[in-house]
């Protein structure tokens, strides 16, 4: 019997599957949304709608959105397996949630942080599974809890928001039209901007280390 030859290490290489490198939020893309709202205008004039400060803060709050859902899609697209994909988000929820922020940015920062916390506990959910999938249940359940427990509102919150990441349409029409709303609202007003992100990201799979 010949003897088997044996295969060539470069070759073998050659023929696994190649892993791409993505590269998502980071430190210095924080910080310079921080630097450009430090000098941003948030007077305005009277015929403005919006000051350029709160139009800027807007766009902070959809790239950090977008950014944290391209994680999710490319678990979707089986580019990540579950356990990669909460690492990643991991590492951008350390970069966005745990800055220290001086007491100049603190109002601007301090809310930002708030409502964010829905995005990371949604995909958190939606990687984890399991949840409840009639979003008016939801809403009325969230409606339901006492507003100084917010850990159980962000709960509920959060399986609205993994529904939304898996592709269910979630707030507009649940969001009180008022001055006046509570943190359950908040949170669906920023479901709702997760939802824009999500529709953005409809053909998404990114190429190899796009910034």
């Amino acid at each position: 019997m010949a003897p088997r030859k044996k295969k060539d290490p470069a070759k073998t290489q050659e023929e696994a599957p190649m892993k791409l490198f993505y590269i998502f939020y980071s430190q210095e893309r924080w910080d310079n949304w921080i630097n450009s709202l430090r000098e941003a205008d948030f007077e305005g004039s009277d015929d403005e709608d919006m000051p350029e400060g709160y139009q800027m803060l807007n766009g902070f709050n959809q790239d950090i959105c977008i950014e944290v859902l391209k994680i999710i899609k490319l678990f979707q697209n089986n580019r990540f397996s579950k356990e990669e994909a909460l690492a990643k988000l991991i590492e951008v929820e350390e970069i966005i949630m745990e800055q220290e922020v001086d007491e100049e940015m603190v109002e601007l920062i301090a809310p930002l942080h708030f409502q964010l916390l829905v995005l990371f506990a949604s995909a958190k959910k939606f990687l984890d599974g399991g949840y409840e999938e009639d979003i008016k249940t939801l809403v009325k359940k969230g409606r339901g809890i006492n507003e100084d427990k917010t850990d159980e509102i962000l709960a509920v919150a959060a399986e609205i928001g993994a529904n939304v990441i898996n592709g269910k349409s979630c707030c507009g029409r649940y969001i009180k039209d008022s001055e006046d709303i509570g943190v359950f609202d908040e949170w669906l007003i920023q479901i709702e901007t997760m939802n824009e992100a999500v529709g953005t990201l409809k053909n998404f799979d990114e190429e190899a280390g796009e910034v």
